[in-house]
């Protein structure tokens, strides 16, 4: 009976993860798609918004540039850059006649930096279809090959693609993953969200998404979201919203993005998103958003309280068969769980190892953005996100 006890409590810390690897299993993938130029193929604009990514944006530009779709333009936005960025993506064209750079005009009251300079791209941009992507993403040379035909294929209003996160060091490899595990746990794969009727569960990666021109500007483009942290999921719903079609596709093989290099941009980036963010797509009203504190900060205290009893036990300060027990299977669950995560990200599954400790960061991450509220710093900005 305790052996059956201790099992049934550790249901929480099976059960998840497996209902979480089979809604992942289901996700379409660009791969998919035709390479071939499309008919009649339209200008595509690729925005860039750009503000401090002299580090980034040359790899950006030439990845982009080097597309072996046939009409295509690039506007860089560079957005009260104090680094040189217009200066290293001006030689990353390397006089390309597709790429402009162009500088923002001053941040105006009322405005996230973010979607005013995409606001800013669209206004100049010519193209059909525009595609906004992060200064930090590399482009595979067949992406918007791909994406053209996966949008008419689907007739997709926003089609956006979810690429490769690339995990450079020690603190990427141990937080990273936590962060998109959540997301995959609350989201599912790409059919998921795709085959869903409710607004909230639309989503968009803002780190690569296009967009038909027409719809953008029929929903009011990113105006209609200056004002919100989680600006890619937001259009997303507000597209749904108005009875456009949203399409959400993987994308591992044409594009990847380095999000933060060290543990202090983690820790600041992650800080600005997932508690004023995550307000704006959470169910249930004014309920939900009540709860949200507490349902932010579960996953990682769900990780740790096991490996906190086993310690506590180490130390003679927990007794019990069935406590250790449940401590022991819960661990052992969340251990494999860890294991296959990294061996389907290609990296070192000794890393699983580590996840009590990115657990313990994620927690500090959580707390502090919930005790911060809306209130959002980024790049010498402060922003109040509604």
């Amino acid at each position: 009976m305790r052996n059956l006890a201790a099992f049934l409590w550790s249901l929480p810390w099976i059960i998840p993860p497996l209902i979480t690897y089979v809604r992942l299993r289901h996700s379409r993938s660009l791969d998919d798609e035709s390479d071939d130029t499309p008919e009649n193929p339209q200008l595509v604009t690729v925005i860039v918004p750009a503000r401090n990514e002299a580090h980034n944006i040359g790899r950006c530009v030439t990845s982009i540039l080097s597309t072996t779709y046939p009409n295509l333009e690039l506007v860089v936005i560079d957005d009260a850059s104090t680094d040189g960025t217009a200066d290293v993506a001006r030689k990353a064209s390397g006089g390309d006649s597709r790429a402009r750079i162009v500088r923002n005009s001053p941040l105006p009251d009322g405005w996230f930096g973010k979607q005013w300079a995409c606001a800013t791209g669209a206004k100049v941009a010519r193209g059909d279809i525009l595609q906004f992507t992060d200064a930090d993403t590399v482009h595979g040379r067949d992406l918007v090959t791909r994406s053209i035909n996966a949008m008419r294929r689907t007739d997709a209003d926003l089609f956006s693609i979810a690429g490769r996160q690339e995990l450079g060091g020690f603190w990427e490899k141990v937080i990273q993953p936590q962060i998109f595990t959540i997301l995959s746990m609350r989201y599912g794969g790409t059919e998921s969200v795709n085959q869903s009727g409710r607004v909230s569960n639309k989503i968009a990666n803002g780190q690569c998404m296009f967009v038909k021109r027409e719809s953008y500007d029929a929903i009011g483009g990113h105006g209609s979201v200056r004002t919100s942290v989680a600006e890619d999921l937001l259009l997303a719903q507000r597209f749904f919203a108005a009875r456009k079609r949203v399409v959400l596709m993987l994308a591992i093989n044409q594009l990847s993005t380095r999000m933060y290099a060290s543990l202090g941009e983690i820790v600041s980036g992650w800080r600005k998103n997932v508690f004023a963010g995550g307000l704006d797509s959470v169910p249930f009203g004014k309920m939900g958003r009540t709860l949200f504190p507490l349902v932010l900060v579960l996953p990682p205290l769900l990780q740790l309280l096991p490996v906190l009893a086993l310690v506590l036990a180490g130390f003679g300060m927990a007794a019990g068969t069935t406590l250790l027990l449940w401590a022991a299977v819960s661990c052992a669950a969340t251990l494999l769980w860890w294991v296959v995560a990294y061996i389907t990200v290609d990296e070192n599954p000794l890393y699983a190892l580590a996840y009590p400790l990115g657990a313990l960061v994620l927690l500090y991450i959580f707390v502090s953005a919930v005790i911060r509220g809306r209130r959002v710093s980024w790049k010498g900005r402060t922003y109040i996100s509604q």
